[in-house]
């Protein structure tokens, strides 16, 4: 924590100073950012897991509060409204003394509904920013999300601070033992469920705390890109493992992915190649550079790669060039990394919010910015056997180039995604995932 104290003065400095320019820019007085509140389910009477507007985690890492406010206007003391209410019901998040206190002017809401009473009373120069626009509304906010101020903050938030840096190096520290405790579980021969277990219990989160749902995909589950079933029964064979699971610290995302070969067989040759290409990719993420000319360069040596292990019967290039090897890698290189697993401003070209558009061959590429120091990024090239991309590409004219005998023997092993979170820096990259002990 200690050295959280000591980056914490000069993140909030930062904050502070974009704020300024972002409401002298749109000609406002203030923002006012609200933590978010409770949903309940349809016709009951609990609610669905609070998940914090990340413009409030920015500031101060209070995750799991409710109805908590910040008032900003650049250049006076933030001040925050702390939710505590009294509450025999349910356990009361009392507020504590930690290292960012002394940044905030505090004032304790004991009742939510009285919140009217500590904001702003002319509202006219402050802009309400949160998911709840119905509560501004009814609180008499006519500046409700304003897109100009939000694309200049978006923007900007691609460039950590050093506080931020910090927290994303903590968070991986945290993945990195439950990716640990997951590949032992598996090389036990456990199901899916019991290594989410496994994983949940060495991050010591809970299912609601981790960043998005794990991807926990046992044999050919693993061709299934958002696969989050968690089959609670014990596969007849164990042969592969692909975890994509992160961790959260100070309400900052960690997104990590391994895949695994229960034996030393040709799937686990191609894992090693797959890791190969994916330092290779990261060697690649360099200030100035396209992130989308970093995607067609590695989607290119994944042709490389299919060639290599006799997928294919022509060239890379050619593989490239014809989009096969879309079939075998249907998704982008990676995207930014922060207080959310898919950061925001990943399109923007400036300060006003300018898109730029992936190209059409790669429409699922997640950003298209360029690459700059302390912008902190995923890098995840995949190498998937999935059933129906395979019937697309059997079906057309280039299914001549495919060797299929090799590709359906791979189709019990599901595929292949390797992902680290790194650091640009000037000089260099910081393979955070790495450096934390993950090969």
């Amino acid at each position: 924590m200690t050295r959280l104290t000591a980056l914490y003065p000069a993140h909030i400095a930062e904050l502070q100073r974009r704020s300024a320019t972002a409401l002298s820019r749109e000609n406002l007085d203030g923002l006012v950012i609200h933590s978010g509140q409770e949903i309940k389910v349809f016709l009951d009477d609990y609610g669905y897991p609070f998940k914090v507007n990340p413009h409030f985690k920015f500031w101060l890492p209070l995750v799991d509060i409710p109805n908590c406010w910040l008032i900003i206007n650049g250049k006076d003391k933030p001040q925050l409204i702390y939710y505590q209410p009294v509450d025999f019901w349910h356990k009361v998040v009392e507020l504590t003394d930690s290292y960012w206190n002394e940044f905030f002017d505090i004032k304790i809401l004991t009742k939510a509904t009285d919140v009217d009473q500590l904001l702003p009373y002319d509202k006219k120069g402050y802009a309400y920013i949160g998911a709840h626009i119905e509560v501004a509304k009814a609180l008499g906010f006519d500046n409700i999300n304003p897109e100009p101020l939000l694309n200049y903050l978006h923007y900007h938030r691609a460039y950590k601070t050093a506080y931020e840096q910090e927290c994303m190096r903590q968070s991986n520290n945290l993945a990195v033992l439950g990716h640990k405790a997951a590949k032992e579980a598996f090389m036990q021969g456990k199901s899916e469920y019991d290594i989410q277990q496994a994983y949940l219990k060495a991050t010591h989160h809970t299912d609601n705390e981790t960043p998005y749902g794990n991807i926990v995909a046992l044999n050919e589950n693993a061709s299934i890109l958002h696969y989050t079933a968690l089959n609670r029964n014990v596969p007849q064979h164990h042969k592969s493992f692909l975890l994509d699971a992160g961790a959260n610290f100070n309400g900052y995302a960690s997104d990590i992915t391994r895949t695994y070969s229960f034996k030393q067989d040709k799937f686990a040759e191609l894992i090693a190649r797959m890791d190969k290409l994916m330092l290779n990719a990261v060697d690649g993420l360099k200030p100035g550079k396209s992130y989308v000319d970093l995607h067609v360069e590695t989607y290119r040596d994944i042709g490389q790669v299919l060639k290599e292990f006799d997928f294919i019967n022509t060239d890379a290039d050619t593989a490239a060039e014809t989009g096969i090897v879309s079939t075998f890698f249907p998704h982008g290189l990676g995207h930014h990394l922060g207080l959310q697993t898919h950061d925001v401003g990943g399109f923007m070209a400036d300060e006003r919010g300018t898109h730029v558009n992936s190209p059409e061959k790669h429409a699922f590429l997640r950003t298209s910015r360029v690459v700059e120091a302390n912008q902190v990024f995923t890098i995840e090239p995949g190498l998937y056997f999935i059933d129906s991309l395979l019937g697309d590409l059997k079906a057309s004219e280039h299914a001549g180039l495919v060797n299929w005998a090799e590709v359906e023997a791979m189709l019990p092993f599901g595929g292949i995604r390797i992902e680290d979170n790194i650091i640009v820096h000037k000089s260099h990259n910081e393979n955070m995932t790495r450096d934390c002990g993950l090969a």
